[in-house]
């Protein structure tokens, strides 16, 4: 009994460590947001104010409301086509037996590990021919592509679980394979979708080198490249604002990983029949 209490004590001092670890900067970035002196490193000198949220988004020159909705308008629609193109790519490595299908998964999962930046140059000059420079499309096509491997190997772990058996019922009752997917594998495999999706999301809302090359203003721009040339726009560091404007930008990110952490929770190690 005695070790069985340490443990979950070394347990709980653990988990409680590794927690205050990772939040420990947001728990800082907050503080300076919510502070009236830009000095990060002299806590002593904080003084509890709204101002600075209140200044970037009052200031128009800023268009920090415009960076949050082209950041969520962009990386919604680029993580839902991603995942539903990775879906049906994913339905049909698991259902159809050819040769070398491990190692396509394999070539198409190496493909995306080249850096960005070896390509950013020839993305640009594409983009400039098809005069999309500036526009969402310029941003959704890459990041469409950049998630699809992560998006595909998620979906096909996720689908390997069904039984093939449930296909051959439902192609017994009258069913196509199109009909198959969309109305049993997609439900049954309802959390994969939704975290692959949820991740896809994340990669895109993140992202930073392409929004920086293929945006020239708040029309396209999204948030990473909005808080980088934040201190380019005021000529100094104002580190409250700064804070300030990721705090703001990081709370739709948190609602929809919250709203959406009992779907990807739920059914994780449930099987198709028992769905």
């Amino acid at each position: 009994m005695r070790e069985e209490k340490f443990v979950k004590f070394l347990f709980v001092i653990t988990a409680v460590s590794i927690l205050s670890f990772c939040l420990m900067p947001f728990f800082y970035m907050l503080v300076i947001s919510f502070s009236t002196s830009w000095d990060i490193t002299s806590l002593d000198k904080i003084r509890f104010s709204f101002s600075n949220y209140i200044e970037i988004l009052k200031d128009p020159s800023l268009h920090c409301l415009d960076y949050i909705k082209n950041s969520l308008i962009i990386s919604a629609v680029s993580s839902f086509i991603s995942v539903f193109i990775a879906s049906l790519g994913a339905y049909a490595i698991s259902r159809l037996d050819f040769p070398f299908k491990f190692f396509l998964l394999l070539f198409i999962l190496a493909s995306s590990m080249f850096p960005q930046i070896t390509i950013v140059g020839y993305l640009f000059k594409f983009m400039n021919k098809l005069h999309l420079i500036n526009t969402y499309l310029a941003l959704i096509f890459p990041y469409i592509a950049w998630t699809l491997p992560l998006s595909l190997w998620i979906m096909v772990s996720y689908f390997s679980k069904i039984p093939k058996e449930l296909d051959k019922a439902a192609l017994i009752d009258g069913c196509n394979w199109f009909q198959i997917f969309i109305k049993i594998i997609l439900p049954l495999s309802k959390p994969g979708f939704i975290s692959a999706g949820l991740l896809s999301f994340l990669f895109a809302f993140n992202e930073f080198l392409f929004a920086l090359m293929l945006t020239i203003d708040y029309h396209a721009r999204t948030v990473p490249v909005g808080v980088a040339l934040f201190q380019g726009l005021h000529g100094e560091l104002p580190w409250g604002s700064i804070m300030a404007f990721s705090i703001l930008s990081l709370i739709p990110v948190i609602l929809i990983t919250l709203i959406f952490q009992r779907y990807i929770i739920q059914g994780l190690t449930r099987g198709g029949l028992k769905e």
